[in-house]
């Protein structure tokens, strides 16, 4: 195992593939590294036969535990260059380009201590799993909530083990809003008002999604009377 600059491009190796929502699939990469905290990121790259390529950024959704390997799950949408290669043609087996991992304030270890508020949009949610993967595993005893809003429940990444976890793990709790199901409720301080009744004041929160939902629940955490130096948002889309 070879730990390189994140700036440098290396090969990485397509071990296991599997579906998780009807947009969003599973990959386990070969990287080589394992030198990373979660919350990071890694660039991948594709290359055509005519020497065209196409780059795009993805976090990691499993936490370091020292096998060299990183997980990524990946949505598919509609035009993507990179996401369209990994929804329809990607295989186990196939070789890909990436570098990393990048990140720096975005980032989560048990030397930060706790409680942690974690809160995500969609997708936004996998570097989040990372974290609460990371957690589960070294710093049990750190108190969690995780706010995740979703459109339905069937778009909702990795539901199965947030909600075990939400149920056998000590310290930690899971509030889930569905925007486009049942009462299709979004974010709102009420929310906010409950996660923080359950945890007390975070010591750091985590914000990541797409910009509209990242601006919104900012707003609502800082008006909830956190202080802006412990809120770290990662935000994507347009």
């Amino acid at each position: 195992m070879t730990d390189l600059p994140w700036t440098v491009w290396r090969e990485a190796v397509i071990t296991e593939i599997a579906p998780v929502t009807p947009r969003v699939k599973r990959f386990v990469l070969a990287a080589g590294f394992d030198g990373f905290r979660p919350g990071q990121h890694v660039d991948v790259r594709l290359t055509a036969e005519d020497g065209y390529q196409a780059q795009r950024s993805y976090s990691i959704a499993s936490a370091p535990d020292g096998t060299g390997t990183i997980e990524l799950m990946i949505e598919g949408l509609d035009g993507g260059e990179v996401s369209g290669f990994f929804q329809e043609v990607a295989e186990v087996g196939d070789r890909i380009e990436l570098r990393g991992p990048i990140g720096g304030s975005f980032a989560w270890g048990p030397e930060e201590g706790g409680p942690l508020l974690l809160v995500g949009g969609g997708s936004g949610v996998v570097p989040l799993l990372a974290m609460l993967r990371h957690r589960a595993r070294a710093a049990p005893e750190i108190p969690c909530r995780l706010i995740y809003s979703v459109r339905s429940r069937a778009e909702a990444i990795a539901l199965d083990e947030l909600e075990v976890r939400a149920r056998d793990e000590p310290g930690f709790g899971l509030h889930l809003l569905t925007t486009r199901e049942g009462a299709g409720r979004r974010i709102d301080g009420a929310v906010v008002a409950a996660a923080l009744a359950d945890l007390g004041i975070p010591a750091r929160c985590f914000v990541c999604g797409s910009n509209p939902f990242v601006g919104a629940a900012s707003a609502l955490l800082l008006a909830a009377g956190l202080r802006p130096a412990t809120i770290r948002t990662e935000r994507f889309g347009g």
